[in-house]
């Protein structure tokens, strides 16, 4: 054997296939795995380094399924805050991405809370024409994990009408299929669809099953957030399993959950309902984070159409149009999400405040700001959105515990993140975010392994790499064999655990010691090397 880069020995493999772990060695020379040899079987002489990992547990790195760290890897390529948990690929997505840049597309890149560290990329964004250009800029600055995504459909949509309203004329439907295409072309995994968020709210089901008949010929993958996850959730698979069934290709949904107390039952339900669609041959699975809470914007409890054609601080400033917005969110009706309604005023913590005004509210629920301000929810919720002129990050108490711990043992549930990779040292800056993004796996490995039992190891790592490799076809990551990208965790498993809460969410986690990505060690001893050798993955490569 030729020279070794790095030598792993003395390491308890779980090698992502869900086989049991055993002791071994694991060899790298460049990019990839050359070997996995029982203990002593692989000579240590002739590699450049030797690692010895006695105690620790070495699995494939994590592939997060739903990352949110567009923006974060423009700030600081290092996603610190997801590498320290092992996770070695972010796929991104959910709804938009900032490319292609063109069309009725206005701005380049939307900036959000950080739109002044943002500057350079707003112009860069202009030219990214093309669904891959966005990811080869990204390659190119520097990023620590592996980089991929969907084509968002918001900004598919977009690109083809703006924001409005509507059903697309012909030529817009043949412009989103056209985009789609071309994206495909350039390594997307397919389209994702955030139907509670406008404009995807306003996509009706015949428009999505277009869209993915043209993702399907080049053999995507439809990724979707359902249209509802509280009172509509049976009638929201419904709809995804026909996607995918009308559109001729596999379905995966975000984040799966019955959201609000009421609806908590229900969870069996759509658990017998895509087992049923599987049993009929349909390629339905998901995915899901490990907490009880979910988090998205403070704007998502008003009805989705009170944003269309990007008009919503407009409306909430005109009486007469804030009235016919409160008459329906105070009474909701039709198919949209109705937050307050489903989780109550008390379950609805906004965070996201970036106003030093409005900061004393942070932590507080919904019903006690109403109180202080001695307004009803609805006027609270318009006046902080029109002070802020953001989504306003917000934290929603929806969720039971028990359907978190029963869906983990699912067979066709994998674990994700629904957020992106932040570095506590300029994170904290901008207020608290939800704690998933930087205790996710952690959590899963320490709390739901280790202490609760309500999975294996070999189990929780599958679910965590091999099985989400898998649904996003990367045939070369995902699993500990000779011949696959050299992306590796290696951590403690007494050790390994979050330490972020919703009260003081910027805390990494402990106990992953080592992580490679490409055959390049991007954490040593729990610290991040400033390497960033991430590269674009795209189906089957």
């Amino acid at each position: 054997m030729a020279q070794l880069d790095v030598l792993i020995r003395n390491a308890k493999i779980v090698d992502g296939t869900g086989s049991p772990w055993r002791y071994g060695e694991i060899a790298l020379r460049g990019e990839r795995i050359v070997e996995v040899g029982s203990p002593g079987a692989l000579s240590g002489s002739d590699a450049a380094e030797v690692v010895d990992a006695r105690g620790k547990v070495v699995c494939p790195g994590f592939i997060d399924i739903q990352s949110h760290s567009i923006v974060p890897l423009m700030i600081d390529g290092r996603c610190l805050s997801k590498i320290t948990q092992g996770v070695t690929t972010e796929i991104m997505g959910e709804g938009s991405t900032p490319a292609p840049f063109g069309g009725r597309i206005e701005k380049a890149l939307s900036e959000g809370i950080y739109g002044e560290r943002l500057t350079e990329w707003v112009e860069r964004a202009k030219q990214w024409h093309r669904f891959g250009d966005w990811l080869s800029a990204m390659v190119e600055v520097g990023v620590s994990p592996n980089v991929g995504s969907f084509l968002g459909a918001g900004t598919l949509r977009e690109y083809a009408m703006g924001l409005e309203m509507r059903a697309p004329t012909g030529d817009e439907l043949a412009q989103m299929r056209r985009v789609m295409a071309e994206a495909m072309e350039d390594g997307a995994f397919g389209p994702s669809y955030a139907l509670i968020y406008p404009p995807d709210a306003y996509a009706e089901t015949e428009e999505i099953i277009a869209v993915c008949k043209e993702a399907a010929r080049r053999g995507g993958l439809y990724i979707t957030h359902i249209r509802s996850e509280g009172d509509a959730i049976l009638d929201a698979v419904d709809e995804a399993i026909r996607i995918g069934r009308e559109g001729g290709l596999p379905v995966e949904i975000y984040h799966l959950k019955a959201a609000g107390r009421r609806n908590w039952d229900t969870m069996h339900r759509v658990v017998e309902k895509i087992d049923a669609a599987r049993a009929r041959g349909l390629d339905v699975t998901a995915d899901m984070y490990p907490y009880a809470a979910s988090g998205t914007g403070l704007s998502s409890v008003l009805p989705p159409w009170a944003a269309a054609e990007g008009k919503l601080f407009d409306r909430l400033e005109d009486p007469v149009q804030r009235a016919e917005i409160k008459a329906e969110a105070m009474r909701p009706g039709g198919r949209w999400e109705a937050m307050v309604d489903q989780h109550g005023e008390e379950g609805v913590m906004p965070i996201g405040f970036q106003q030093e005004v409005n900061k004393p509210y942070v932590g507080l629920r919904l019903s006690e700001i109403a109180r202080q301000r001695g307004q009803d929810w609805f006027d609270a919720v318009c006046d902080l959105l029109l002070s802020e002129r953001q989504r306003i990050s917000t934290i929603y108490f929806s969720m039971s515990e028990e359907n978190v711990a029963m869906q983990l043992g699912l067979p066709w549930i994998k674990v994700s993140t629904d957020a992106g990779g932040h570095d506590p040292a300029w994170a904290q800056a901008y207020g608290p975010i939800h704690p998933r993004g930087y205790g996710t796996y952690p959590r899963v490995l320490g709390q739901y392994v280790r202490e609760q039992k309500r999975l294996g190891l070999e189990e929780a790592i599958h679910k965590m790499s091999a099985a989400v490799a898998q649904r996003l076809s990367l045939a070369d990551r995902g699993v500990l064999m000779r011949g696959m990208q050299a992306d590796i965790a290696m951590f403690d498993e007494d050790e390994i655990g979050d330490r972020a809460t919703f009260e003081a969410p910027h805390q990494l986690s402990v106990g992953v010691q080592d992580v490679w990505v490409n055959g390049v060690r991007v954490v040593r001893d729990g610290i991040h090397t400033g390497a960033t050798p991430g590269q674009v993955v795209r189906p089957n490569g």
